[in-house]
Formats: C-alpha cells, structure tokens, sequence
C-alpha cells in the first residue's frame, strides 16, 4: 500500500470498479430477506448541499451495514423535478425549466457518485419525465371514475409572486412555503382529491406506526383534526334554505344570539346582495382575503364583521339572529360558519360587547348564578343548564347527548365528527407540472382523455411568460384539441398543472420498477419490496410530503394496486445542519470564503477588510451565507472524510453544528489508521485469524482480543438499536487506540492474528461510514472481493467480559487508590488489598477503623 492517504486517488478508483462490476445493482430475490432503504428525493435545485450529504450519508451507512447482514438490499436515487422551486429557479437564472432541470440532474448525480453512495442508477427517475408522469395521469382518471377526484369553484390559497395556488399544507403562518410571500384568497376552479374519504383511518393509524417519531404523528393528527359534535341547521328567515354548523358544544344552542360566517363562505354574497349591507360585505371580504388566514394569526387579530342584512332562525328556541361575515370564521373549520354564543365562548363574547348583540347564559357554575349582561368574560366550564327548556338542571354534559337525541329525532341536526383536514387542491396554474389529463368541450362539458392517448405530454420546446405565468392557456398546439366525446375540433385541454405533491406521493413504489411501461408499477415487484422499511427525511415533511404518501397508498390500495396502507414502516427525521452566521456592516452576510484571519483584527471581510460580526448558530441557509459548497470539503478532505463528519459530530436526529476543526480531527483520525495500517500490514498479510479464544496470548493481545469482541458488540447494538454512529465511530476509535497501544516488536504467530482480526474487524466496522477507505485497506490485506460482499462480523459474548477489573479505594469517602483485583473476587480479599496498599496505610496513620463498606467489583470505602 502507499505510504501516503490520498483520498482522491482511492475514492475515484473505487467508484469506477463499484460502477464496473454493478455493486449496487439489485433484484427481486423470493429466497432473501429485503430490505427497503430510501431517503427523500431531492429537488434538482443545482447543487448537493450539506443537508443533502448529511442525509443521503446516514441512509448509504444503513443501506451498507443491511447489505453486510444478509439482506437484499434495495437503495435507488431520482429526482422530484417538477414544480415551483425548479420553474422559480430556472426564471431567475434566466433559462428554460427543462434545460435548468435536466442540467441539475446531471450536476447532482456526479456529485452524489463522488460522495460513494451505493445507489442501484439503474432505477434512476426523474418525475418530469413523460413515462412517469403518464402513470400519474392514468391514475387521474381512475380517481375522476371512482369520485376520488372532482372539480369546484372555491376559495384557494393564492400565491401572487409565485403565480399559483397553494394547498392548506402548503401555507405556513400566512406565507407561501416556497417563497415566504404572504398568500391571499381567491375564487378559482380547481381540481381537489378527496383526501377526507381517509381521515378517519389516516388518524386511527397514527397509532399504528411504532417506527415513526412521536413528533411526527402528533403534527398529522393535529393537522387531520378530529371533533366530534352535532351539525345543526338554522333556517334561513323567509327562505327554504337554511345554514348547517357544525358545533362541539351543542349543549350551548338556547345560548346562540347571532351567526357568523367565513367571509368565503358562498352564502356571503348570496345574503347580502340587494340590500344595504352589500357594499360594506364585499368591501370587508375584500380586505379579509388580503390578510393572513392561518389559525394563529386569526388568534391575535381583533375580532371584526359585518351585517350581511340577512337573519337566520334558532331551531330550538326560534330566535331571530342576525348573520355576520366574520373574520375569525374559517371555511377550513367545520362548515365555514359559527353558531356564536357569547356568554360561553370569548370569541363570540368579544364579538358580541364589540357590536352590541345578546349575551344570554345557558350554562351556569355549579352554585352560581351569572348575568350576561354584566360578565366581563365568556364562562367556558361546565356547570347546570339554564334558559334552556327542557333540558334546565341538566349538568351540561349530560345535555349535549339529550340535546343531540331531541334535534335527530325532531329533524333539527345529527350527531357527527368533523375534520379539520380539507380535500387537497391539486391544481397549479404553472407551466412546470404534470398535465392534467382532461379536456372542456362546450357540448359535453368536461371529459376525460382516453387511456390510449396518455401521456399528455408536456411541450418543453415553450417560451415563459412574465411574472411567473403559464404559457400552457396560450399555446394553441398544446391547449386546442379534440373532443374525444363528441369529435367537436373547439375542445381545450385543461391547463392547469398537477401539484408537485402528486408525483412525490409514489415514487417509492415506482423505484420498485421504474422501467415498467405497462402499468404504474410491477404489481410484484411491488409485493416483494415495498413497503419501505426505512424512510429518511426533514420534519419539515410531517404534513406535505408524508400525510400526502400516505393518503395516496390508500388510493392504490383501494383500486386493488397494492396490498399495504402504510408507505413507510420506519421513519427517521434527521436533525438540521448549522452554522454561525458571518456578516459585515458594508456587504451585509459573508460566505465562509469571503472572510479572512487578519491577525490582531480577527476575522475580517476580504472586500473591504474591516472586522466582521458573528452571529448566532442557525440552519445553513443560502439567504444567510452560513453555507459550505460540499465540492470544497471533496476537493481538500475527499469524500469519506466528509462522511465521517456529518456522522461524528451528532446523532441522526439532532443537529449538526459545522465545525473545520471536527472536519480536520475526522482527516486526521484516517491518516492514523492508514499509517497503523502501514506499519502492520507487512507482518499480517500471511497471517491466519487469531485464536478462537485469548488462551497463549500475552496481555496486550489478550486485551485487544476482548476489546475487538466487544467492540463489534457494541457497534452492532448501536447501529441496531438507534442509528447513533457518532457512538460507533467512538468505539471503533477505542479499538484503534488499543491496536495502537501494542509495539510491532511484541508480535509473533498467535498475536499476528489476533491483530489482524482487530484489523479486519475495524475495517468491516468502518466500511458502511468510509467504504472507498476500507476497501484500499481490504485490498491491501489480500482480499479479492469487496468489504461490501463481506459479512457483518460477529461477536463472543463470553470474550467481551474482563477478566479483571478496576476498583477504587476511599478513605471517608475520598478517593485516596485504585487497583485492579480478579473478576468477582470476594469481600474479604478486597479489604485485604485496601489495607494493604501503601498510599491507604499512609492515609490511616494507624487511625483505627470503624467500618468497611464495599461494592463487588467496583469499590472499597474505609471509615475512620
């Protein structure tokens, strides 16, 4: 072997001769145990990012060490190409979405190849391909037949810089997800699957997947938002119709003076039309539609309406109650309109003192009576109906169910459960999307595009529009069609585009055989691999990304597809990478390479040379400059360095704190080995494996076979148990140490094995962490095939334990000694061989004893 580590050489031969010989390559294989490791695809955005490396790193250790235990290992790699973050970056680079794409792909693939990840590229996809997205499509159309797919006119989420709308998911505190701009309402036709058909079964099974973070399915059920409670309806005064609300407090309806209703509830316009509150409605739902509607900004704004002029009757008392358009009235929640009753609900209490309505009591606390018309806040506790018919001294809990029974069998409302959850709006008004395979004809209506003629394929040879806009509406040769109906040349096809959710909602069962054109997916292959039983991922995808996957299995499994509900049996959500900012007061934040060591100064700005301000740790972010281009880590450390890194400095779930110096203490702990490697390997290339047992060796032998043993124990429950490899790597550390520790001088025969058996074993440990390493160091030792087609190494349990062991002597509790005794040697010896010890007796002083306390292997305590 060299006598010098040089990781490019050794990194670039190996790749090639892992690409040669098809390493990672796998298939269907009936007679083996699989195993199913995917970490989230990424964005072909234009380069890997440290967040990317950390990732994909902790998915290549599991996917290696699974391999090494007998398992048929599937791991493959692709790309989520569509959608708004790739057409926002390709407009910004001025460029075609398709050209930035497809050249992001080939940048990111040799970037990964570099970072010798044992991804099968045979499997490669790309979801902005026409033989993926066809499959999508196709799928469309057997969710349109079945119902699970319609088209209405609503109220949408509107991101105006990005041009398109925004599923609930999507809007994160009032802010688009991708460009952080505040979204508005707006009224649009649009394509939604009905997600709500599962609500039901995606909440009872987050309490069926033990392998996913508590976090993670306590954010899904929050999201799902089960309650449980009565839909009433409240006739409309002079009309047939009537408005149906849904309630958790039904006990609480002889307490309802006025009704409140989303300002996009579609009754708003309907009631205030023609009288004299329909200037003020539409200017006031106007304004709403502008500000954030997310639940937690609704909490902090003051409550606010306004008259629509119309009135509705209370079924159980028949009050008159004038309808409001509120602003904390949401159409998400329940049926979009609120059953306001003031004197037991601080929200309508607000509303009412502000606007001067009702607050009448129905629930009084036990012992108490109150006056709505002097409280000064909503009592929301239980206590004894009142001012409510026949239900009065009825506890308040008793009389929801009585009162529910009374308003089913009296035809008022029904007991029910409602969900927070909404169907997901899958229409984008993009050009950078899966076509939606439909077609508008004036004599038909809307028709769907036959099987044969899938796929609709996305034109790329477009020009972009400004601001963001699809060009698909105005491209006569994509949007003019026929109908396939009626034969009519006038037909449009729809030209909305798929949200981007869709495609990243089953590529997991397309890995299994991405290059079947017979159907979304080998139905068998299928059988055999899924479902995934490690997925790798950010938390920032508990909502989007996960309940979406989880949502659509369902849909395969109702069209007979698949024989699973649940995409993902483990879920692993790995911690953030972060780093301290940089900034300077003239160019504002620096990247790394922007700032200098100037001697007495400090850190300083290379533009302008003054002092720079170090901020505080954060995620690496690109607007903040705290980032590190991987390519620069390759080029100086070479891959496995930066592998070592990104799994040393924390555990998978926490976050990683960027460090050179960790950085350089990883180099350098190779370049330790190597050189180990280097003076040993000369006596172990011939030598046999040591000795079954550590009988014939002399101490440091003996030592190094039982921390060996004990080592691959300790690494195999590690990895096993809880993916900690920053602990891995420490023990493999201890053992290089120990290996180390003994002089070539000392070593002969039995002892040659022993070492290599250390050796080997440390490289077998190593190998999932820095394989292009250990793979030289295999080779060096004489091995024909790669560590990768080793097997795992196995540990004695008997040969882990000590044959002696450490005690420590205190004197009145102080530690004064420590020596080493025979493993379970008994009391009396122990105490012999305290009072024995020189430094003790000098501590005694001939000071009489008065008692002993010991604790088997571990300690003498003398009181004097």
């Amino acid at each position: 072997m060299d006598s010098r580590y040089d990781p490019q050489s050794i990194e670039t031969k190996w790749q090639h001769r892992w690409q040669d010989d098809k390493l990672f390559n796998v298939v269907e294989a009936p007679d083996q145990k699989k195993y199913y490791l995917l970490e989230m695809f990424p964005y072909p955005s234009g380069k890997i990012h440290m967040g990317h490396v950390r990732n994909y790193t902790i998915g290549d250790v599991v996917a290696r060490y699974k391999r090494m235990r007998g398992y048929n290992v599937l791991h493959p790699m692709g790309w989520d190409a569509f959608g708004m973050p790739a057409e926002n970056a390709a407009i910004a680079n001025d460029t075609h979405p398709a050209k930035w794409t497809y050249e992001n792909i080939n940048t990111m693939r040799a970037q990964l190849k570099r970072l010798g990840f044992s991804y099968d590229w045979d499997r490669e996809l790309a979801t902005c391909r026409p033989e993926y997205y066809r499959w999508e499509q196709w799928l469309f159309l057997q969710m349109v037949q079945r119902g699970m797919a319609y088209r209405k006119e609503s109220y949408v989420n509107w991101c105006e810089p990005c041009q398109t709308v925004l599923a609930n998911e999507q809007v994160e505190a009032g802010m688009c997800w991708r460009c952080g701009k505040a979204v508005r309402q707006k009224k649009l036709w649009q394509w939604f699957f009905k997600i709500t058909d599962f609500a039901e079964d995606l909440l009872v099974h987050c309490d069926m997947l033990p392998g996913w973070p508590d976090k993670v399915t306590t954010m899904q059920r929050n999201w799902i938002g089960k309650s449980v409670g009565a839909e009433i309806r409240f006739p409309l005064e002079d009309s047939q119709a009537d408005i149906s609300v849904f309630t958790t407090r039904q006990d609480t309806i002889f307490g309802a003076t006025f009704m409140c209703l989303a300002p996009e509830h579609p009754l708003v316009p309907k009631l205030a039309a023609g009288t004299d509150q329909e200037t003020a409605v539409t200017a006031f739902v106007e304004r709403i539609s502008l500000q954030d509607r997310s639940v937690k900004a609704i909490e902090s704004y003051e409550k606010e309406g306004v008259f629509t002029g119309a009135y509705c009757i209370n079924p159980m008392n028949g009050r008159r109650m004038p309808i409001y358009t509120a602003n904390f009235a949401l159409m998400e929640y329940g049926t979009g309109a609120v059953m306001s009753v003031p004197a037991h609900d601080q929200r309508d209490f607000d509303f009412a003192r502000k606007y001067g309505l009702p607050v009448i009591v129905v629930v009084n606390p036990a012992g108490e009576t109150l006056d709505g018309s002097t409280m000064e806040d909503a009592y929301t506790g239980d206590g004894i109906m009142v001012n409510s018919g026949d239900f009065n001294g009825l506890g308040n809990r008793e009389a929801m169910e009585a009162i529910a029974v009374f308003m089913e069998k009296n035809g008022i409302g029904k007991k029910t459960v409602s969900f927070r959850l909404r169907d997901w709006g899958i229409s984008r008004q993009r050009y950078w999307g899966a076509p939606i395979p439909m077609i508008h004809c004036d004599g038909c209506g809307i028709v769907p595009v036959p099987e044969s003629d899938l796929p609709i394929v996305l034109p790329e040879n477009v020009d972009m529009l400004d601001g963001g806009r699809s060009p698909l509406p105005t491209l006569a040769e994509f949007a003019q069609t026929r109908c396939p109906r009626c034969g009519r040349d006038d037909a449009r096809r729809e030209t909305d585009t798929m949200d981007t959710f869709v495609e990243s909602s089953w590529y997991f069962e397309r890995y299994c055989s991405p290059r079947c054109d017979t159907a979304m997916f080998d139905t068998q292959a299928v059988d055999y691999w899924m479902p995934v039983d490690q997925y790798i991922g950010g938390v920032e995808h508990a909502i989007l990304h996960l309940l979406y996957s989880r949502y659509f299995t369902r849909v395969l499994a109702s069209l007979g597809l698949v024989n699973f509900n649940e995409p993902f049996t483990r879920l692993l959500t790995q911690g953030m990478v972060c780093k301290e900012t940089v900034a300077c007061e003239a160019h504002g934040f620096l990247f790394p390479e922007q700032v200098t060591e100037d001697g007495d100064l400090g850190r300083a700005c290379l533009q302008c040379g003054q002092p720079v301000v170090v901020g505080r740790v954060e995620k690496m972010s690109k607007s903040k400059k705290n980032v590190i281009d991987p390519n620069i880590l390759l080029d100086k450390y070479g891959a496995d360095t930066t592998r070592l890194f990104c799994l040393f400095a924390a555990p998978p779930e926490r976050d990683l704190e960027w460090s050179e110096q960790g950085v350089e203490g990883s180099f350098r702990f190779l370049q330790r080995v190597w050189r180990l490697a280097e003076r040993w390997f000369p006596l172990l290339v011939d030598a046999e494996h040591g000795p079954a047992d550590d009988r014939g060796l002399n101490e440091p032998f003996r030592e190094l076979h039982r921390k060996t043993h004990a080592t691959i124990k300790r690494v195999t429950q590690d990895i096993e148990d809880r993916f900690h490899f920053n602990t891995v790597i420490s023990a493999v550390m201890e053992l290089v140490n120990t290996m180390q520790a003994i002089d070539e001088s000392d070593a002969h025969g039995a002892a040659n094995g022993t070492m290599r058996f250390a050796f080997e074993t440390a490289i077998l440990l190593l190998s999932p962490i820095v394989p292009h390493f250990c793979e030289e160091l295999w080779e060096s030792l004489g091995h024909q095939e790669s560590v990768l087609l080793s097997q795992w190494p196995r540990f004695d349990d008997a040969a882990t334990v000590k044959d002696e062991v450490e005690v420590v002597v205190q004197v009145n509790g102080k530690l004064r000694s420590r020596f080493s005794v025979p493993l379970d040697a008994d009391e009396s010896e122990l105490v012999e061989m305290a009072m024995a010890d020189g430094r003790i007796m000098r501590f005694l002083g001939g000071k009489p004893v008065k008692k002993v306390i010991t604790v088997k292997n571990k300690l003498v305590n003398i009181v004097i």
